[in-house]
């Protein structure tokens, strides 16, 4: 293989974008502490009080000693229910650990915050965590602990196809594919919630802390008079010896944990990983990862070289390129990260010349680069090699000569491979992520098994300049039919303020609120993610047959 990439010097440009990235770093690592304290120190002491770990804490003790939770939505609702008093995390927490030696799917409700209410973004954050275990078939355990949906919102948490009772359904195929589904009973679940255990393969209860009933004390009485209490109507002690719906009484959090790992030790190795990926000794980068941080710019208008951007992340900074001299503004090749055998398909931000000597600019997908890449990412389908998309564009070139040149065809073509592929697709924003282009290079459209993001990462339709000046004609048309004319100062003004909101719906926090993204991550992060991820992926050998079926060429 041939090794990309090369020394670079710190000089004032590399300083000037290191320091840049760093504190772009150090914002996001403040606001996930703040996400991670829940309800607050208080509301994580009346849990202790009774008798609770925080749900932090029971993944804590849930997973291997020595290996790292990996999660995933840290900042859904980020920013989102401010009437309410917010919902940080979204009130649950999810993410890859590992229990036993095994990789599995951890959903673990946040009692101190709205007690685990179910807010629109928490409906949205657990049906992802069952996607994941549904794509991937790895075990999924469940730490419930929640008082049910939130009602002043329950109109967008309850009746729709992808909201609260989509989850149900997905318990019942998860269980047909045979993926093992483990629940914990730590709290109180009420109504519908209380499906989600039961239709699990295998429920615990906590005694003194976990309730399960369709309808609590009160509903009971305004329905139909009785008046019961919470432990003879759904408690630990009756639902382990009389109702029989639970399958273990336990007399505590920490032994529910201790009792959930020994379920998971007792899976058979079918249930686990397979030789679906190859997968070499793994090797660091030729180079320092940090340098990303002095590569990626401040100014997210300027070029840089993403040969020196995935020279950092591939192991021991090698690449077999595909058509390198072809369709200079996507690369393509095959490498390796953290052993595992990967397709890189990656937005070049350097200009290049084609081969004729014209300049293209970085970024942009003209019909070279995208007809290249289609058939890069058929082969890799071919051949049975996830698919790594690094995305850093501005979208598709337009212009006469590209349309003449059939530039509409060619995407097509890219579109139609990413969307037909059936190996593992991962993606990571680095930085544009404008238009067609998201589309072209794998966005969350495209159903990648994950999907993440950088900082310095901005999504959206279009970049903000031209569409804060296209919103603005739009404005002064409508305005002018009316009668009304703005001054040139009232123009600026307005422009301002457009440039201001789509400026924030471009930020990779807007985007991970609403779980356009799985997570927001340094680019040192960049290798174990992917590789925990296709770790998961080699679970589930069912990969259905490759066909993309009409293509134009």
């Amino acid at each position: 293989m041939a090794r990309i990439g090369s020394e670079i010097a710190h000089d004032l440009t590399y300083e000037r974008n290191y320091d840049y990235n760093r504190e772009q770093l150090r914002i996001l690592q403040a606001r996930a502490e703040r996400i991670r304290q829940g309800g607050g120190p208080a509301a994580l002491e009346r849990l202790r009080a009774r008798g609770k770990l925080p749900a932090r804490e029971r993944i804590a003790r849930l997973i291997d000693p020595g290996t790292e939770f990996l999660e995933i939505g840290l900042f859904a609702a980020y920013g989102m229910y401010g009437e309410y008093g917010g919902c940080p995390a979204a009130g649950v927490i999810v993410g890859i650990g590992i229990v036993s030696g095994r990789e599995c799917i951890i959903v673990a409700n946040d009692a101190s915050v709205k007690a685990g209410a179910w807010f629109p973004m928490t409906a949205k954050k657990n049906l992802r965590a069952q996607e994941l275990a549904l794509e991937n078939r790895v075990p999924i355990i469940y730490l419930v602990d929640s008082a049910g949906v939130f009602l002043p919102l329950q109109d967008e948490v309850f009746p729709d196809r992808d909201h609260f009772g989509r989850q149900f359904r997905n318990n019942a195929v998860l269980s047909a594919l045979g993926v093992p589904q483990i629940a914990a009973i730590m709290g109180p679940c009420v109504a519908g919630g209380a499906y989600l255990p039961i239709m699990s393969d295998e429920a615990i209860i906590v005694e003194g802390t976990g309730s399960l009933f369709l309808a609590g004390p009160a509903l009971v009485e305004a329905a139909i008079g009785e008046k019961a209490d919470i432990e003879e109507l759904g408690g630990a002690r009756m639902h382990a010896s009389i109702s029989g719906v639970v399958d273990h009484r336990v007399r505590n959090d920490e032994e529910a944990i201790a009792l959930i790992r020994s379920l998971v030790s007792k899976f058979s190795p079918l249930k686990g990983r397979k030789p679906i990926f190859d997968r070499a000794e793994p090797r660091p980068p030729a180079y320092d990862p940090e340098e990303i941080l002095g590569i990626l710019p401040a100014d997210r208008t300027k070029p840089y070289d993403t040969y020196q951007l995935l020279a950092r992340i591939l192991d021991d900074s090698e690449l077999d390129e595909y058509k390198a001299e072809y369709g200079k503004t996507i690369i393509c090749g095959y490498g390796r990260i953290d052993g595992w055998a990967v397709g890189i398909v990656a937005n070049q931000r350097a200009i290049v010349r084609s081969g004729r000597g014209e300049l293209q600019i970085g970024g942009v997908i003209y019909s070279d680069s995208a007809d290249k890449a289609a058939r890069f990412i058929m082969n890799c389908n071919q051949r049975g090699i996830p698919l790594v998309f690094f995305q850093d564009v501005t979208g598709f070139m337009v212009g006469t000569r590209a349309e003449q040149g059939g530039i509409i065809k060619d995407g097509a073509k890219m579109v139609n491979a990413v969307a037909n592929s059936v190996v593992p697709k991962i993606t990571v924003i680095v930085g544009n992520s404008f238009g067609a282009g998201n589309y072209a290079m794998c966005g969350r459209a495209y159903d990648p098994r994950l999907i993440l993001a950088y900082p310095t990462a901005r999504i959206g339709v279009m970049g903000g300049a031209q569409a804060s000046r296209t919103l603005l004609t739009i404005r002064l048309e409508n305005l002018k039919r009316e009668g009304k004319t703005l001054s040139p100062e009232e123009q600026r003004a307005l422009l301002q303020e457009i440039e201001q909101r789509y400026e924030e719906q471009l930020s990779p926090y807007y985007a991970a609120a609403r779980m356009w993204v799985d997570e927001l991550i340094s680019p040192l992060e960049t290798r174990k993610y992917i590789s925990r991820m296709l770790a998961c992926a080699a679970h589930n050998d069912a990969i259905r047959h490759w066909s993309v079926g009409v293509l134009q060429t």
